[in-house]
């Protein structure tokens, strides 16, 4: 009997404790879900995503194998909407790192894009006849500095704020960047991006033109014009220099790689990227989110925009170069998924039938890049998708050494295929309860 009463104590305790763990740990999961970043309520929720990784194809397999080794990060958002439309979000991350840094290479024109638009909308206040269509004439006034009178490619044969912003999102172009870097200059472009609650992002140079300090703290003088000719001034601004200090980043902005080239000559050391664009993953979709939901973001939050800049945004987001008339691309050079890494892997494959990627893809250094929403109508699907990966196998920076075509583009097509058809099933699962 006594031998019976201390089992029944030890199975009375035992069940004790082990209500008293499970309380704790839903306690814990609760603080974390209240008090912590995205980052944590990201990885909380991360089943979906993992869920759909495990049924991967070749493609997939050799990267999620070794994902530190490839910097992987991955950043999926279901969209679903309620019965008046609205859109509510779900984010799900695998392997999101928030101090990992990564170089955003043209991810980040998307941001200078928007700012830009910002900036003119403002201007408009004091130049009623500012559009982003007028003529945007280009000055230098610093070593390195180019002007830029004339634009080929636009209808007016001048270069024009709507027209950069097409070129920096259609084909990805690093000139038109430059350009809306210059107008915008690096103190309004940093003060924008920490007012939209992106703090741990930075601009801090142009692209592809060897860009860095005292260069990239001096922007060029620019004109708008209110005729083709050049004559009627709208606006000047002059020549500026910004002497602030740089946005603080939270990514480990340090060294990357073995070895780098410095023009023809081996480097036998790490490539320092400390002084370079700053922009991570959760951020970079962020921006997207709040040029495509903008009605979602706190009002603080959000850009100063009116319908039709959104309207550019969206449109040079979405399209495919055949469909652009200025700029007008050719086919050839530029096939329908040259910026589309997801899903179409850099040119390599065409788009599902009725499906619509509003993205901005980066690739430099061994890093690739897309942050993309992806919708296909006719079945009900959207969301969003961002991620990036590193493929340097010889870990040296500046060669063109890359494993883009082998490794880097086919996981980007097959993970977008794999969360598109992942996404597929759920819908049809979701209509056929409903029956």
């Amino acid at each position: 009997m006594q031998l019976r009463k201390s089992r029944e104590q030890n199975d009375y305790f035992c069940r004790m404790a082990f209500l008293a763990q499970i309380r704790v740990l839903v306690l814990l999961i609760a603080a974390l879900l209240l008090a912590g970043t995205k980052h944590v309520r990201a990885q909380l929720f991360a089943n979906a995503l993992r869920q759909t990784l495990r049924h991967d194809t070749a493609g997939l397999s050799r990267v999620l194998a070794h994902p530190a080794a490839y910097r992987l990060q991955i950043l999926y958002t279901r969209v679903r909407r309620d019965a008046a439309g609205r859109p509510h979000f779900r984010s799900y991350g695998y392997r999101l790192r928030p101090r990992e840094y990564f170089y955003p290479a043209s991810a980040v024109k998307l941001a200078a894009a928007a700012l830009a638009l910002e900036k003119l909308r403002a201007l408009r206040a004091q130049v009623p006849n500012l559009r982003p269509e007028s003529p945007m004439l280009t000055d230098s006034a610093f070593a390195g500095q180019t002007a830029v009178r004339r634009d080929a490619s636009a209808a007016s044969g001048r270069p024009n704020i709507a027209n950069y912003v097409r070129k920096a999102l259609i084909v990805s172009d690093n000139d038109a960047y430059n350009r809306l870097y210059e107008f915008v200059g690096p103190a309004e472009l940093n003060a924008g991006l920490a007012r939209l609650g992106l703090r741990h992002s930075r601009l801090v140079h142009r692209l592809s033109v060897g860009d860095q300090e005292p260069g990239s703290r001096h922007t060029n003088p620019v004109a708008f014009f209110a005729d083709t000719a050049a004559t009627q001034v709208l606006y000047r601004q002059a020549a500026a220099y910004y002497g602030g200090a740089w946005p603080k980043a939270l990514l480990r902005q340090g060294s990357i790689g073995r070895a780098h080239l410095s023009g023809e000559q081996l480097v036998n050391s790490p490539l320092d990227f400390s002084q370079k664009n700053t922009f991570p993953l959760p951020d970079l979709q962020r921006m997207l989110r709040a040029v495509l939901f903008p009605e979602t973001g706190p009002p603080r939050q959000r850009l100063r925009l009116a319908p039709d800049d959104y309207a550019l945004l969206r449109q040079a987001l979405s399209q495919l170069p055949r469909e652009s008339v200025h700029p007008r691309y050719d086919a050839a050079h530029y096939p329908d998924t040259y910026t589309k890494f997801l899903l179409g892997g850099g040119g390599t494959t065409p788009l599902p039938p009725g499906v619509r990627v509003y993205n901005k893809i980066g690739q430099a250094y061994g890093f690739l890049i897309d942050n993309a929403y992806i919708i296909d109508e006719a079945k009900g699907v959207e969301f969003l998708l961002s991620a990036v990966i590193y493929v340097n196998a010889n870990g040296v920076l500046n060669d063109d050494q890359y494993e883009y075509d082998t490794i880097g583009f086919p996981f980007l097509r097959d993970l977008g295929l794999r969360v598109y058809q992942a996404e597929c099933r759920q819908k049809l699962r979701a209509e056929t309860r409903k029956k």
